[in-house]
């Protein structure tokens, strides 16, 4: 067997990106470059690595995500003995950073940021992602690790408690609710609710009203947390969330209200995750403990 750290490198990103077109462009190399690289390692290996997907791209097999999750440990191992002749940092490679959506814009940048200036040998990839698709990219090895909300996570995947968050309502300014010092489940719903049609995110804010007996009025869901803020924003209901950006205005620049929920609810967990079935690279490593950090240093979302 005579594989390449070039051709494990292609493998990597075609499972990372979904697509041979966006590894090609993502590399800066030719689409027939990765298709060959892919051929000869199928070849060498025995078995179909991706299937195609008509519409979708393409795919791991379930022999191609032990593949790709033994390319990327010996990818990194072989980083972490490049850069035993660094000067600069113990850690090298690359570390693939997998964000919650609504997360991403929070925090990723500054953890990013903190996270360089104590390894500036690692290059940091960042990927915004969907509930349902950071599980499925972990699972695959496509990405290390996933900044994220608690929900929706299999019961392998280790959770590393970074932040708990409180829920808060939002209001319109003027409201009839927004003098109220704090509102409870029972007052919102009352009022037409503005969701998120994430499909973890949707249930457990419903779960939240039926644990008190409560059915809200659904008045639309929206595909995005900000989309959502400008909708309340402009009066088409209240929300509940507990992403608070620093700022309480839409968008489209019209002012919101924040009220605490009066009612003992849950919190809600800011964690990393990885897939325990996988060998995290000690850029990974490195990474969660500069996010302890940070988290602990930092006031997030405070009303």
């Amino acid at each position: 067997m005579a594989l390449t750290l070039t051709q494990l490198r292609y493998l990597v990103a075609v499972a990372r990106y979904g697509s041979v077109t966006m590894a090609a462009r993502a590399l800066n190399v030719s689409q027939p470059s990765i298709s060959v690289a892919i051929d000869n390692v199928e070849d060498a290996l025995g078995q179909k690595l991706f299937v195609r997907q008509r519409g979708s791209g393409i795919a791991l097999t379930s022999f191609g995500r032990s593949a790709v999750a033994k390319a990327r440990q010996v990818l990194s191992e072989a980083d972490e003995l490049a850069a035993l002749g660094s000067r600069e940092a113990d850690v090298g490679g690359e570390l693939v950073l997998g964000c919650f959506e609504d997360l991403a814009p929070y925090f990723a940048p500054a953890l990013i940021r903190s996270f360089s200036e104590r390894c500036p040998s690692v290059t940091v990839i960042v990927r915004d992602e969907s509930f349902e698709t950071l599980g499925r990219r972990l699972a695959d090895s496509a990405i290390d690790l996933g900044l994220t909300y608690d929900l929706g996570l299999p019961a392998h995947f280790k959770r590393v408690l970074l932040h708990e968050l409180r829920p808060h309502a939002l209001l319109p300014a003027g409201h009839v609710l927004a003098d109220k010092r704090t509102v409870s489940l029972a007052d919102l719903a009352a009022y037409p609710l503005i969701s998120t049609d994430q499909p973890h995110s949707w249930q457990h804010m419903l779960d939240l009203f039926l644990s008190r007996g409560l059915s809200p009025i659904a008045q639309s869901s929206t595909s995005s947390f900000e989309l959502q803020r400008s909708m309340v924003a402009n009066g088409f209901g209240v929300a509940v969330s507990y992403t608070r950006p620093h700022g309480d205005r839409s968008y489209d620049g019209l002012p919101l209200v924040c009220k605490p929920l009066s009612d003992p609810l849950p919190m809600q967990r800011i964690i990393l995750t990885h897939d325990t079935r996988q060998r995290l690279p000690k850029a990974a490593l490195a990474f969660i403990e500069v996010a302890k950090g940070w988290f602990a240093s930092h006031d997030v979302f405070t009303a």
